[in-house]
């Protein structure tokens, strides 16, 4: 276990699990642990990280993945998903074209089934004994990608993942906090208090609390133009959370400024209805959500603030060497190395 020292607040030293983000998509396996076992261990010692938070793709490996690593899971994500939950058939039809693309991405027509491919990830999440889980509260439909032009609105997003939640609670296993995500899209931006609260309250389960990721956040704000301006958005909307601040239990750290890039895309496609192909929405996604590693002290200032059980480097990687070079990057502006 890392320890940080902070001279802000009532605090004089706060400890903390140091992380990294994983999974066992075979990408992953295959480009970031060579498909050897020794790999994680290597590389979490190296850089002096505590585990992982992980991602379960596939069975899991536990020679691959050992548990003694593996601090949090990040719970499966279906981007698009509130009329599926509604029953809209309409709009379904509408974002994916046909009955046979909407069984393909949800694995079945009834909600039902839906529902039971949560619970089963929450008990395979069980199995690794987590620390915590983590999952994301948006939507969005591929059609509004490019506009940013939503149908749905945030209390909507949210009140559907409280229905959500409450029905599958049963699963998390005990002791197990249950982490909030904040995206850009519909849902919790964790811009506005009031709605986080509301998931704080009307979710039945005792331990809950937020994973706020930075460079979402970040994507909410078009016009930074340097890791300081990032850094005091993140701080000045962590603040405005009020006693609500204090259930941020971890973090994600990256940062994110594709501003310019989502303006140029809301002009020129500025009316546009038309649904994305999954290619296009991935490179879509992954140009305006960059998961880069901060460079400067402007890390520290926000670490500083939040004060988070959890710190998870997260980045987007294209090979270990890729991997190992952006959390350097990341420890050397947080001043540990």
């Amino acid at each position: 276990m890392r320890t940080y020292r902070y001279f802000i607040s009532c605090k004089s030293r706060v400890s903390i699990l140091e992380l990294t983000n994983r999974s066992n998509a075979d990408c992953d396996v295959e480009n970031l642990l060579q498909n050897r076992a020794d790999t994680l261990p290597t590389i979490l010692r190296v850089h002096e990280l505590d585990g992982i938070e992980f991602m379960l793709c596939a069975p899991w490996d536990s020679a691959m993945y050992p548990l003694a690593y593996i601090k949090g899971v990040h719970l499966l994500f279906w981007p698009t998903w509130l009329d599926f939950w509604r029953g809209d058939r309409t709009a379904l039809i509408e974002e994916f074209g046909s009955e046979e693309n909407v069984r393909a991405y949800y694995g079945s027509l009834d909600v039902a089934d839906w529902v039971e491919r949560w619970k089963e990830n929450l008990r395979r999440a069980a199995e690794c004994q987590p620390q915590y889980l983590v999952l994301h509260v948006a939507h969005n439909r591929t059609s509004e990608m490019y506009t940013r032009a939503f149908a749905a609105t945030d209390e909507e997003v949210i009140r559907a993942t409280i229905e959500l939640v409450n029905e599958i609670a049963c699963e998390i296993p005990e002791g197990c906090k249950l982490l909030f995500e904040n995206l850009w899209w519909p849902g919790l931006t964790i811009c506005q208090p009031h709605l986080a609260a509301m998931l704080l309250e009307e979710v039945d389960y005792p331990a809950v609390g937020f994973m706020l990721d930075t460079g979402h956040l970040m994507n909410t704000n078009f016009d930074l133009r340097s890791e300081a301006d990032g850094a005091a958005y993140v701080t000045k909307i962590y603040r405005n959370l009020g006693a609500v601040g204090k259930y941020v239990y971890g973090l994600h750290l990256h940062q994110s400024r594709s501003g310019s890039y989502v303006r140029e895309m809301m002009r020129c496609h500025a009316g546009a209805c038309d649904p994305l192909d999954w290619q296009a929405a991935m490179d879509y996604v992954m140009r305006v959500d960059r998961h880069e590693p901060f460079r400067t002290e402007a890390a520290r200032r926000i670490l500083d603030a939040v004060q988070p059980d959890y710190l998870v480097h997260e980045f987007l990687q294209r090979s270990r060497t890729d991997w190992e070079q952006k959390i350097r990057t990341q420890k050397r502006a947080l001043g540990v190395l």
